[in-house]
């Protein structure tokens, strides 16, 4: 479940890695996964709790025996409330609880680091936006009338050397469209977060690496106009300032 605390990360770096790669199980299991995780909160069983995986995986199961235990559990019953509220309201209201979970979980790997590092840290994790925005963000984007959901990537397109057009590797995923399976060990090569299909990746035509268009500073909208992307460290070391 949460992760024993013998082998608990310790570094910024690898707390940040533990935190995304959670957040992202966390992610998938209210949006991608939604329908198969609200099937397994039956109220009828015991208390069950929404676990985040390092690795980006995610678990709904009882909670750890341990009084008290080893690191933060998470809310503990969620599948009581399930038919006692509007579905989107019930999923905002563990997405909430999910989010202050993982926060908790970062923190308590924080809590021998110095107060500069645990500043560095809480940036790097607030630069995500929240397992409740991202749900809620995804929603409005499915309800929104005219927008067509049927395609589970957006690539713009572009003439390769022969002459045929292939497909960009600019704004291959975004949001809540991407291909979880291709890009599952894909790692932001400017902050070395997770990827998780609720944010938008470009990737660099030159090095081959992929980013948060956040980390690099290009939106969906902007990557919309690149033919031909390279990345900052692949720009600096064209225009020979190594």
């Amino acid at each position: 479940m949460a992760g024993p605390v013998s082998s608990a990360p310790r570094t910024v770096e690898d707390i940040y890695k533990d935190y995304t790669g959670r957040r992202a199980g966390l992610v998938r299991a209210l949006t991608s996964d939604v329908d198969e995780f609200y099937s397994m909160c039956d109220p009828e069983k015991e208390n069950l709790c929404l676990y985040g995986h390092p690795n980006g995986g995610w678990e709904v199961s009882l909670p750890v025996e341990e009084v008290p235990p080893e690191m933060p559990e998470p809310a503990l019953g969620i599948n009581f409330a399930r038919d006692g509220m509007k579905r989107r309201d019930w999923l905002s209201l563990v997405a909430v609880h999910s989010d202050a979970w993982v926060v908790s979980v970062a923190f308590f790997f924080a809590a021998k680091l110095n107060a500069n590092e645990r500043k560095r840290l809480f940036n790097m994790i607030n630069e995500h936006p929240s397992v409740y925005e991202t749900m809620t963000e995804r929603k409005g984007r499915e309800n929104k009338p005219g927008v067509d959901n049927s395609s589970k990537s957006r690539h713009s397109t572009k003439r390769s050397n022969d002459g045929k057009t292939k497909n960009s590797r600019v704004a291959v995923v975004e949001d809540g469209y991407g291909d979880d399976d291709e890009h599952s060990e894909t790692l932001c090569g400017s902050c070395s977060g997770l990827y998780n299909s609720s944010e938008f990746w470009i990737g660099c035509d030159i090095c081959e690496r992929w980013f948060h268009g956040k980390c690099v500073r290009i939106t969906p909208a902007k990557a919309e106009q690149i033919k031909h992307y390279k990345c900052p460290d692949c720009s600096y070391k064209k225009s020979g300032r190594q």
